[in-house]
């Protein structure tokens, strides 16, 4: 049975913070990098994260705390990264030691910015890190409900079953149930569309649409979502599991979405600019939609919903315009 041995997460936002409250209590210590050092000051003097989820409370004494990344790499055998699609880039420039023979847990619904490549495919080209060393954290899961300790379903996904169910065992607790998959690209993608299609729902919540077209949104996000993970990795799947479907759903409906609150605003009238100002965290569908774009124009699957979205985010077309050309189309 694989050990999944020290365990590092890398990110201070609420998912980070959710998952290294779940690992802490399954193990005696973790590291945890942090790009900021005031925060890191912060967290030690008052035992939470002063910027996300601070009603979690923490045994600073169990946490490593780094701005190093490379300190953090070098001294852990299970690295999980929570960085933002966006930034991710980023913060890996920072790295200069090897981590192909660490196990990368993947726990970003996003795809690269400027690479059009998923996480894993970034971490396996760009890093080399074999792939059955990479898995991927899918499943409906809002942070601030983990963080809650409400029932949450999760699905971890590696090419090595062994790994993925030592991982599996770490954040397994009352309130998590845990399965694995070797589906990694499936869920990956699935974990990127659902947040396109929580912004065409939050836009169609702000217009007043109402409850039964957006059924029918969602309805038909499931069709397209499934067309393009049979296209791009056409292996036996189940897309009506937690990992695909509800994903889709939860994202789509709850109030804890930041990609249909954005989504909502734009649908009220706010500009794209000024709801991401308003939001103050990144809608990770708003990057999806221009990735997932590029990477359809070489594919040609039929993705209405995918098309309407960039149009509004990118192109300033009118939401309503494009939810009604939707309607249309829809069955």
């Amino acid at each position: 049975m694989y050990n999944c041995g020290k365990i590092a997460v890398i990110g201070g936002g609420s998912w980070a913070t959710a998952l290294a409250n779940v690992v802490v209590s399954n193990t005696e210590h973790i590291g945890w990098y942090m790009r900021r050092e005031d925060r890191i000051a912060e967290f030690k003097r008052t035992g939470h994260n002063p910027a996300y989820i601070s009603s979690l409370q923490f045994d600073v004494n169990k946490i490593t705390f780094s701005s190093n990344l490379d300190e953090i790499a070098e001294n852990n055998d299970t690295l999980i990264f929570v960085t933002p699609s966006p930034y991710l880039k980023d913060h890996l420039k920072k790295l200069t030691v090897s981590i192909k023979d660490k196990f990368v847990v993947i726990a970003i619904k996003g795809i690269v910015s400027g690479e059009d490549l998923l996480c894993s495919e970034y971490f396996h080209q760009k890093l080399g890190v074999p792939y059955d060393n990479l898995a991927v954290i899918g499943g409906p899961s809002h942070a601030e409900e983990v963080a809650m300790h409400r029932l949450t379903y999760l699905t971890i996904g590696c090419k090595d079953l062994d790994k993925a169910q030592a991982f599996a065992d770490v954040i397994k607790t009352d309130y998590i149930k845990s399965h694995v998959s070797t589906d990694i690209i499936g869920i990956e993608y699935a974990a990127v569309l659902k947040n396109v299609y929580a912004i065409a729902a939050g836009m169609c919540d702000g217009l007043k649409f109402g409850d039964n077209f957006q059924a029918i949104l969602v309805s038909n996000a499931m069709q397209e979502m499934s067309r393009f993970l049979n296209a791009v990795s056409p292996i036996e799947r189940d897309p009506y599991g937690s990992a695909y479907l509800g994903d889709l759903l939860v994202t789509s409906y709850s109030g804890f979405s930041r990609n249909r609150c954005f989504g909502t605003m734009i649908g009220k009238g706010h500009s794209v600019k000024s709801a991401q100002i308003e939001m103050e965290m990144v809608a990770e569908g708003y990057y999806g939609t221009k990735c997932m774009t590029e990477i359809n124009n070489r594919l040609h699957i039929d993705m209405p919903i995918l098309n309407a979205m960039y149009r509004v985010l990118y192109e300033q077309a009118s939401p309503l315009k494009e939810i009604k050309h939707l309607t249309n189309l829809f069955r």
